[in-house]
Order: structure tokens, then C-alpha cells, then sequence
């Protein structure tokens, strides 16, 4: 069964920056947009941001000029590139592919911003 893992959460300084990365553990054929969600606690999850298959990038208002969604040289990779990071952004955050068929999820990585 082919999983999506994701990976460089943790913690860091307000102001600071970190990259997220979200591997295939295998191949997903038609995948039509990736996503990165965040779930903080007691909030239900929101979409951070969107990448489609013809590369159109979209953020939530709250990431906007902050950070950066993009798809990696190997196939089925997703990064995301967050700068200017705020306490509020502290968060779980997943990955997402939506095929034509049905979503695969990632399993989450941790983000906590913090002094």
C-alpha cells in the first residue's frame, strides 16, 4: 500500500524558518492537486496550501508571502517552504494527494514555533 511521509517539523523561533518535505512510498498515477493541510490543537484542520498537476500554486491568506508550495524532481515529492514563521502556525501538518480516485494522506509532522 503506497504511503505518503512527511518530513522536517520541529521546533523553532519565531521569525525562524523550516522546509517541509512528503514522499510516495510508491507510485500514484493521476494525482490532479497535492496539498498541504495543518490541524493545530483544538481547531480543525485547514488547507495551507495547493499545487495542482499544471503547477498553479494557491495559500491561505494567513501563509501568503510567507510560504512557498512546490513539487520536488522526483516524482510524487511535495515541499513546502515556510519563512517568517509565527506561533500561530504552530501545528501538525500533513501532506495530501488527491487522484482521480481517492486522497492519500500522510501521517503528519509536527511544526511548533516557540521562543
Amino acid at each position: 500500500q503506497v504511503q505518503l511521509v512527511e518530513s522536517g517539523g520541529g521546533l523553532v523561533q519565531p521569525g525562524g524558518s523550516l522546509r517541509l518535505s512528503c514522499a510516495a512510498s510508491g507510485n500514484i498515477v493521476s494525482v490532479n492537486s497535492m496539498d498541504w493541510y495543518r490541524q493545530a490543537p483544538g481547531k480543525q484542520r485547514e488547507l495551507v496550501a495547493r499545487i495542482t498537476s499544471d503547477g498553479s500554486a494557491s495559500y491561505a491568506d494567513s501563509v501568503k508571502g510567507r510560504f512557498t508550495i512546490s513539487k520536488g524532481n522526483a516524482k510524487n515529492t511535495l515541499y513546502l517552504q515556510m519563512n517568517s514563521l509565527k506561533p500561530e502556525d504552530t501545528a501538525v501538518y500533513y501532506c495530501k494527494f488527491m487522484t482521480t480516485y481517492w486522497p492519500y494522506w500522510g501521517q503528519g509532522t509536527q511544526v511548533t514555533v516557540s521562543s
